[in-house]
């Protein structure tokens, strides 16, 4: 598997965008119910959120709008290991993430949150796409169900496990603890 391109996504795989989301919502609403990680269900927060109540989707969306938002996240445990032993063994993983086409400040928190975190050096592998299916590599690591775009991928579609995906059973899951295994490694 050597030199193998690995597309890993960002938020959900090495951020914790959903215990980030909680955080500001209890600290925002703290009068409004929120939904705990165990009770999450589809990939789209907003739309749980409207099931609540319908004007918590526009403030669901706020949330994730507001400058500060993406920078602040969090690492999920394990990523950071498993991306520098990815290199370490030759593999060639890149961030491959896409950016809240509603929020002004999403690419530049990316773009500084990898540079923070990561190092300068994982700026030359991150990618930024509104469509992932354009994107060449071998596997996507991806907490996302279904991805679709302009063009079938030519990756293989690992799904990330996430509170929001568990339900899902007809996919290759994958996650920090596994990883190697899932990569043949």
């Amino acid at each position: 598997m050597a030199n193998k391109i690995i597309l890993v996504d960002m938020d959900g795989v090495i951020t914790d965008i959903e215990q980030g989301f909680i955080d500001r919502w209890k600290a925002q609403h703290p009068e409004k119910p929120y939904v705990p990680l165990e009770k999450r269900k589809g990939f789209y927060l907003e739309q749980q959120y409207k099931q609540l109540s319908p004007e918590y989707e526009q403030l669901a969306l706020d949330v994730f709008n507001q400058p500060g938002f993406f920078r602040s996240l969090r690492m999920i445990p394990g990523s950071l290991e498993a991306l520098e032993e990815m290199r370490n063994l030759e593999l060639n993983p890149f961030i491959c993430t896409s950016h809240f086409s509603t929020s002004r400040t999403c690419i530049q928190e990316k773009h500084d949150w990898t540079q923070y975190y990561l190092g300068k050096d994982w700026l030359k592998r991150l990618i930024i796409t509104m469509d992932k299916t354009l994107i060449h590599g071998d596997k996507l690591i991806d907490d996302k169900q279904e991805i679709t775009g302009a063009i079938a991928p030519v990756w293989e579609h690992l799904l990330f496990d996430s509170c929001h995906n568990k339900d899902v059973k007809d996919k290759t899951r994958i996650n920090w603890n596994n990883w190697k295994e899932v990569l043949g490694l």
